[in-house]
């Protein structure tokens, strides 16, 4: 939770006010997003149009270029970008179907990577998007994966429900995380989003040992078998995690 009582705070409630479908926001709708008083929502607003992570037009704010320049700096996450990328296109060249990198922040997945072509499934995943971690097949590999402590924070709750078949029973959700450390793969069934299915595996770090992220692959119901591709998508992860590591050697 942002500090509403300093600048960085205000700041960082203004910039996170923007959803993923929005291009442009009015002054009045930050107001009502943020909670701020208009004053210091237009102050603020103001350094960060000066300092490039906004622009402000005839309609209202938008975020500027400046974010996506930092956001290239994030030297760790495109570092992996980068060494996915190979294994994301061989992978898709594989399916033919959506294919995912994420990484787990606390209870959610942020997608690094998507890759789709012409038949991709209609899904809400989108790069730099996030997701519950607990009805995605790349969270549940990365909470499988987790410190105790971590994972025992998520199953304590509360575990949203998505759609209808969103597991958010602590006891169910345990027993699958338990399956995918001895399968190595997660699946995911119509838990996040209606009429998709996925699977994922979990990549190595440099040090062979910690998961650092999860590959995944996605299709709709009725086209998609997912235990089709688990060969094929845990080949990958292990591919991308062996250039991990000799990367570090």
């Amino acid at each position: 939770m942002e500090d509403r009582d300093t600048v960085l705070g205000k700041a960082l409630m203004i910039l996170r006010a923007f959803g993923p479908a929005d291009s442009v926001l009015p002054l009045a709708e930050l107001v009502r997003r943020t909670g701020l008083a208009k004053g210091s929502v237009h102050r603020v607003a103001a350094d960060l149009v000066r300092h490039r992570l906004l622009d402000k037009g005839e309609h209202g704010y938008r975020l500027s270029g400046g974010l996506f320049e930092l956001g290239l700096r994030a030297s760790a996450e495109r570092t992996l970008v980068e060494l996915a990328m190979p294994f994301l296109q061989d992978l898709y060249e594989r399916t033919h179907e959506t294919v995912h990198l994420g990484v787990r922040e606390g209870r959610e997945v942020v997608y690094l990577a998507k890759i789709g072509g012409h038949r991709q499934a209609r899904a809400p995943s989108r790069t730099g998007g996030r997701m519950p971690v607990h009805c995605t097949a790349i969270g549940k590999v990365l909470l499988a994966h987790a410190v105790r402590e971590e994972r025992a924070a998520v199953l304590a709750g509360p575990l949203e429900r998505r759609t209808p078949r969103t597991v958010v029973a602590p006891g169910m959700l345990r027993r699958q995380l338990s399956r995918v450390l001895e399968s190595g793969v997660a699946f995911e069934r119509e838990e996040s989003t209606p009429g998709l299915l996925c699977v994922a595996a979990p990549v190595l770090g440099s040090d062979g040992q910690t998961v650092v992220a999860a590959l995944s692959v996605t299709g709709p119901v009725g086209r998609f078998r997912p235990e089709s591709h688990t060969t094929a998508v845990r080949a990958a992860a292990a591919a991308l995690g062996s250039t991990l590591a000799r990367r570090h050697s």
